[in-house]
């Protein structure tokens, strides 16, 4: 899935933490031959190659996943949306080859972006696509997946204290480090100087962390810097905010509330975040306020 996963155990039985661990490890390699864009041989990659001809069948578990991607999207008015694929491409954010595009360039792959063109058969179980040239992306859920997975696997292993991370974006803490009953301790990256200084901690105590920063993979054109989180309703990387991580029960949820709270920003946060789920804004300019929902 294009990022590195890692795994922290404590135990006191080296054999039963070693077997949990390859368990966890050998669910995301299954997950990542369904999910994968860089595999042409994914089944994500499929429905990208053949769902606006035809109808494309698949799984169970990847329909399910992808009809949750709709509740997301419904529930965030359209800034989390998976098929936000052709903008990345137009944008070079997904091919590694970074540039300004023209507002031409912009309006032609808007026109191939929005989740109300996904159509899904519970019937047949297939998904389609109403438009020709949709793409979507699991770049903005397919880690926390992954995470919550590994945490289940873990779970079942006998493992009550773990850290399973996907690179720093998505992060699940189960239980707490013995040397720390608060959980698991996590500095939030300064969205300005990540080497030097944190923004925040936060403690992970059964409990997911995900980030979204526009820091994270951001080129400069005429002056001006643009990030990868891209507002799906516009064409344009959202502007206003530098970094949003967000605390939930599963990692899946924070992964995916992440965009919505960095796009819309932090007073459509307060008022449209599910419960149970928390938010910490660092805001562009400096005027703008850092810190947890309130």
């Amino acid at each position: 899935m294009g990022t590195t996963f890692s795994v922290v155990l404590y135990g006191d039985r080296p054999d039963r933490m070693e077997e949990a661990a390859n368990a966890a490890f050998a669910e995301v390699q299954r997950l990542d031959q369904l999910l994968s864009v860089h595999r042409p041989a994914s089944v994500w990659s499929e429905i990208n190659r053949c769902a606006g001809q035809r109808p494309v069948r698949v799984l169970p578990e990847v329909f399910q996943l992808i009809s949750q991607c709709l509740r997301y999207s419904r529930r965030s008015q359209g800034t989390f949306d998976i098929t936000v694929g052709p903008l990345l491409k137009t944008w070079g954010f997904s091919t590694g080859t970074k540039r300004l595009p023209s507002r031409e360039e912009v309006a032609a792959a808007l026109a191939k972006v929005g989740y109300r063109h996904l159509r899904l058969d519970p019937a047949g179980r297939t998904v389609q696509f109403d438009v020709a040239g949709m793409e979507i992306d699991p770049g903005g859920i397919g880690k926390g997946y992954a995470v919550d997975r590994m945490v289940g696997i873990l779970r079942k292993k006998g493992i009550a204290t773990a850290l399973v991370m996907a690179s720093s974006s998505s992060i699940y803490g189960l239980g707490a480090p013995p040397d720390e009953p608060r959980g698991w301790r996590i500095d939030l990256r300064h969205p300005q100087q990540p080497r030097r200084h944190s923004a925040a901690e936060v403690f992970l105590k059964d409990l997911s962390l995900s980030t979204s920063g526009g820091y994270a993979q951001t080129f400069c054109a005429d002056g001006r810097v643009f990030s990868h989180l891209m507002d799906p309703r516009t064409g344009y990387p959202a502007p206003g905010m530098l970094l949003v991580s967000v605390t939930a029960p599963r990692t899946i949820d924070s992964e995916a509330w992440a965009k919505p709270f960095f796009i819309q920003g932090r007073s459509w946060a307060a008022k449209n975040k599910p419960k149970r789920l928390n938010a910490f804004f660092c805001e562009d300019g400096p005027e703008k306020a850092w810190g947890w929902l309130s």
